[in-house]
């Protein structure tokens, strides 16, 4: 078992095989305050709420079930795929392998397949078969767009594409499963464990039913839609006249559904999101406005109430100098105008009843990875509020002053799993870490003096976090943020510990980072 911060436990495997037992073990005993368990390809992450299982408790537990056997359900329900074999790399990798295209697909078919790990994207499903013996490159240059459907296969693995994205599988065939569903549960057709069998199809008889449609993005919404992530109502309460540099709608995000491939997202600045709901009379976790930068402007199609916390800088309403981190009242009419920020980089702007729409996965969150939720926002943009007659009063005043975010940002490091990757792991607390402008809601990447691996060659995909530290091999860390992907092959050196996500939300390129070791508890 190796460490993984302040709220999980590594624990590794000799073979893909052990992870599959261990998996089905954990899952079958999952206690009280295990989040997640994320299988990969050589281990499983398990993801825990310290204030409901320590660390320490899970480490026991985990190693109580480590001897424990495990009977494989052979009698489990196996999910069939139809799939017509079409693939444009079919004929290449069956000359390659010395077959042709008819008896690859026949291979193929044949196999029983058992999902082993998802990641990559909400609802991929990295599939093994014991009757599978082709270890398949993937292609040297990695395709710029994969459509939704297509089945891959590479390093072991086959595997299909839930949605449209880059991919450097070969591909050799096409299937029109609904593979991820946002409003279906659970919402990917095909979990860790799910054995799986492809159902060939003559060619055509798919006809144009492929994979559901993508979740709407900044790339696939037509220009004239309503407000993103919300249905058409005729009472909208604002209307965005200029998203400034990037706004989302966030809430606190997707909980529990790392092991279908999806990620946290949610308000990167997790306090502040709460501190502005708290505000207006909101649950803490109601769905705001994430604007980064500055640069917002919005008029109000209703009276209400409205706070904003994170960053700083001038904000006007109505053409008055408000605070933040306060609740004003803003009429309808009225604009509401953030400037560019002077310290920090995220803001939330909360409005009494919280924002409305369809949620995803449990959230109207926008993953600006994956493609789930909401687009981002854009001028012309229409939003609903979620509660109209919400029952919270409003606070009186704001009990505790709020000081802005400073220059330089101490952020504590808890232990990660890989740590003896590198010749010499302290460097990372002892270097000076500048933010650079490779920086966003998926990662942040530093730069400063590169970390010196001990170690070559590559690591097996592993389950991530927010806060994970990884160190590709040009030694300059990134640090996962909340839209990062669930799975990861660069290692961990480190990771931020859960307190110190929300000050490094605030780290805008230019900002200079010191990493501090954090002190752990169980």
């Amino acid at each position: 078992m190796l460490p993984f911060g302040d709220r999980a436990v590594l624990a590794e495997c000799d073979t893909l095989e052990d992870v599959l037992a261990l998996h089905a073990r954990l899952a079958a005993s999952r206690p009280d305050g295990v989040v997640d368990l994320v299988p990969a390809a050589r281990t499983v992450l398990v993801h825990v709420d310290p204030g409901r299982l320590s660390l320490a408790a899970a480490r026991a537990w985990i190693a109580r079930l480590g001897t424990t056997p495990v009977a494989r359900a052979a009698d489990a329900p196996v999910v069939e795929l139809p799939i017509v074999y079409d693939g444009p790399d079919i004929e290449d990798v069956a000359l390659e392998l010395g077959l042709s295209a008819a008896d690859l697909a026949a291979q193929h078919a044949t196999c029983e397949w058992t999902v082993a790990f998802t990641g990559f994207a909400p609802g991929f499903g990295y599939l093994v078969s014991d009757g599978w013996t082709h270890d398949v490159p993937r292609r040297a240059s990695p395709r710029t767009r994969v459509p939704a459907g297509a089945v891959g296969i590479a390093a072991g693995f086959t595997g299909a594409y839930p949605r449209e994205t880059p991919g450097g599988w070969q591909l050799i065939g096409t299937t029109s499963a609904p593979l991820f569903r946002p409003d279906a549960s659970p919402p990917a057709l095909l979990a860790p464990g799910t054995r799986v069998r492809f159902v060939p199809a003559p060619a055509g008889a798919l006809g144009d039913r492929h994979a559901p449609p993508l979740p709407v993005t900044s790339e696939t919404a037509p220009a004239d839609d309503v407000a993103p992530g919300t249905a058409a109502t005729p009472a909208p309460v604002l209307r965005i006249e200029a998203p400034g540099a990037f706004a989302t709608v966030q809430d606190a995000g997707r909980v529990e559904h790392a092991a279908e491939g999806i990620a946290v997202s949610g308000a990167a600045d997790r306090a502040a999101l709460r501190r502005a709901n708290r505000l207006v009379g909101n649950p803490e976790d109601a769905a705001v406005i994430e604007v980064a930068l500055g640069g917002f402007r919005a008029v109000a199609q209703a009276d209400l109430w409205v706070a904003i916390t994170g960053a700083w800088g001038p904000m006007r309403l109505g053409g008055r100098q408000v605070d933040a981190s306060a609740a004003h009242r803003w009429r309808r009419g009225d604009e509401l105008e953030l400037g560019a920020f002077d310290r920090g980089l995220r803001a939330c702007i909360a409005v009494r009843g919280g924002l409305g729409g369809v949620a995803d996965v449990g959230s109207r969150s926008t993953d600006t990875l994956s493609g789930l939720g909401p687009r981002p926002l854009r001028a012309g943009d229409v939003l609903t509020i979620s509660d109209p007659r919400p029952t919270r009063p409003v606070p009186p005043e704001d009990l505790h002053p709020w000081n802005p975010p400073g220059g330089v940002i101490d952020v504590e490091v808890a232990p990660g799993p890989r740590a003896d990757w590198f010749a010499d792991p302290l460097a990372l607390f002892e270097t000076s870490w500048t933010v650079s402008p490779q920086a966003d809601r998926v990662g942040i990447r530093l730069d400063g003096d590169p970390l010196v691996r001990s170690r070559d060659g590559e690591l097996p995909s592993e389950g991530m976090l927010p806060g994970a530290i990884q160190v590709p091999p040009d030694g300059r860390p990134v640090i996962l943020g909340p839209d990062g992907p669930v799975t990861g092959g660069y290692p961990v050196i480190g990771v931020v510990a859960d307190a110190s996500r929300d000050v490094l939300a605030q780290a805008r390129p230019g900002t200079r980072i010191r990493f501090r070791h954090a002190r752990l508890i169980g």
